[in-house]
């Protein structure tokens, strides 16, 4: 059964609150597709209540692909952040409101951006619920939809299925949060990676809310983590990382999988990829350095697998992240590869 995320469309909808919510769910599917995991296709839809054009806030329409009625089997609702003043908006799309309860009901999962949040207020599902909104709309909200319990600190909150973020740079930090619900932890990193460059954990980041990504209560497992980071250099072998920690490797690998979603030996590809991309970020490194520091015995080995993760080589990574950051290119002395 394909995973369906539902766009919900509307007149004067920020259209970046919508695409980019599209965007990384289509590379968590590809990057699915390209590792061999188990595929669950993808069905996005554009839903309306009338077939018609959508005019958004930026001066262009957009066509939905369903109608509301037909959408009624949905694993994710997103809601777009809206110009300006929403209330005229909501009224105006009234027929979302019940059909938005109705999916409520179901145990659908809700995503709202910034004032996109009104319709979720004005359907009442956010009476008595932990809720946040755009800054600027703060006042406005609590005063028309006082049973809601605005949190005014943070930039994305969660009560039961329905998260809302303050701006389309929280809403990114929930669809990442989705994507490792459905595609897994190791894609949800690649996906962070390949949209955010400059962040290396969305989920560290000052004023959010703590959705979850990979914490868990295993002592053990955690000192394996903590000693995995700190050996990457060297050859590490699952079987004596386990011997290490007091555990059989059957053991080892259930409780690690239990505790972070993913196997041991992932993990280490994932955490040795992610010091990798930090060197070549930060460090004028030859690549052949980089490659050995990561745990890599051969340069050549290296890059085949960087770009079976990103898509490109070490070198054109450095250029790109470098170039966006800085406005340099990559440092003359290192290692083509």
């Amino acid at each position: 059964m394909a995973l369906k995320l539902t766009l919900l469309l509307c007149n004067n909808m920020l259209v970046s609150s919508s695409t980019l919510a599209a965007e990384i769910f289509h590379f968590a599917q590809a990057m699915a597709v390209g590792s061999r995991s188990a595929i669950q296709p993808l069905e996005i839809r554009r839903v309306s209540a009338d077939g018609l054009p959508v005019s958004t806030s930026s001066g262009f329409d957009i066509l939905p692909t369903h109608l509301l009625e037909e959408c009624t089997d949905n694993n994710l609702i997103h809601i777009p952040a809206l110009w300006r003043n929403p209330r005229p908006t909501v009224s105006k799309h009234w027929q979302y409101l019940a059909w938005l309860q109705q999916q409520h009901q179901s145990n659908c999962t809700i995503t709202a951006v910034g004032t996109g949040v009104c319709f979720l207020a004005e359907a009442g599902l956010l009476n008595h619920k932990l809720a946040t909104t755009h800054w600027h709309y703060f006042d406005a909200l609590q005063k028309d939809y006082p049973r809601i319990n605005l949190d005014r600190q943070r930039f994305t909150t969660q009560d039961s299925n329905i998260y809302c973020a303050a701006s389309v740079n929280a809403m990114a930090e929930i669809m990442m949060h989705q994507v490792e619900r459905y595609f897994g932890r190791i894609i949800s990193r690649q996906a962070q990676r390949n949209f955010f460059h400059e962040i290396r954990n969305l989920s560290d980041s000052s004023g959010n809310t703590g959705l979850t990504h990979g914490a868990h209560n295993d002592e053990a497992i955690a000192q394996a983590q903590i000693w995995i980071q700190d050996n990457l250099n060297k050859s590490l072998a699952i079987t004596a990382i386990a011997r290490q920690f007091g555990m059989t490797t059957r053991t080892f690998n259930r409780r690690f999988k239990d505790a972070l979603g993913c196997t041991p030996n992932a993990y280490i590809t994932e955490t040795r990829m992610t010091f990798a991309c930090d060197l070549l970020k930060n460090t004028d490194l030859p690549i052949v350095d980089i490659a050995s520091l990561s745990g890599f015995s051969e340069a050549s080995w290296f890059s085949s697998r960087f770009r079976m993760w990103y898509g490109n080589s070490p070198r054109a990574y450095r250029q790109t992240v470098r170039g966006k950051l800085f406005g340099s290119s990559e440092p003359k002395s290192d290692a083509r590869a």
